[in-house]
């Protein structure tokens, strides 16, 4: 459902082909990603892509933060994409295990949310058009490509670290959200287009569901990672030196 009667309307030819887009984005660079494990230009490639989102970001939330487009309720960098995209450039800049892993998370559980049922007001052209769909694309291709690609997955030390860093989030955007009366993150009430919050209750319901379902729903996708790198271990532990 739209958020206005000019909005973009979510459902139609046009979302399908963007999630074409993404998919088909997403595909390819889990193939990169993998035949580039053991390549010595695999950083090369990292750092260029990287050096991508931020270009596109920045100017995306400088452009937001004009006097001509700035709003209280959407302009500031306090919704968890804002923090979501710092966290795929660092991953791809230096593969450390927290912003991977917090990218991990974020990317694939929470961004892909917005890809789905997204909720714009502003429909093509109009720039905050391409800001939502250019970073919502590069938060989750980013994190497609770190873990499918490259196979680099969260360990249990990294989920968590990702819970007390969402947790602190949450508190600092909730916090926010009551002071000033705006919605970053919907943690006061729910987004004005269709979502999957609709289903988990009122509020504080679906907040404290929601909370149980990434709990639940980040260990579970933990989970193999953790057992696969216990498993390529294991013959090793088995080879005397």
């Amino acid at each position: 459902m739209p958020l206005a009667a000019d909005g973009f309307q979510a459902f139609t030819p046009q979302h399908y082909l963007l999630i074409g887009i993404f998919l088909a984005g997403a595909l390819g660079l889990i193939v990169v990603g993998r035949s580039r494990r053991k390549a010595a230009s695999g950083d090369r490639f990292d750092r260029a892509f990287a050096v991508a989102i931020v270009v596109v970001t920045v100017p995306s939330q400088l452009y937001q933060l004009a006097p001509w487009d700035f709003s209280l309720s959407s302009s500031l960098p306090l919704a968890l994409c804002d923090f979501a995209w710092i966290a795929g450039a660092w991953a791809l800049w230096t593969h450390d295990p927290v912003p991977t892993a917090l990218i991990y998370y974020w990317g694939l559980t929470l961004t892909t949310q917005a890809i789905i049922t997204p909720s714009l007001g502003e429909a093509f052209p109009d720039p905050r058009y391409f800001m939502f769909w250019s970073m919502h694309f590069l938060i989750v291709w980013s994190a497609v490509y770190l873990t499918f690609g490259l196979g680099l997955g969260p360990g249990w030390r990294e989920y968590r670290i990702a819970l007390v860093v969402t947790l602190a989030w949450a508190v600092l955007a909730y916090t926010f959200d009551v002071v000033v009366d705006v919605n970053y993150g919907y943690l006061v009430r729910k987004p004005g287009s269709a979502s999957l919050l609709d289903l988990l209750g009122p509020w504080p319901v679906y907040v404290l569901a929601s909370l149980g379902i990434l709990l639940a729903g980040w260990a579970l996708i933990t989970w193999p990672w953790v057992v696969g790198r216990r498993r390529a271990e294991e013959p090793r532990a088995g080879v005397s030196p």
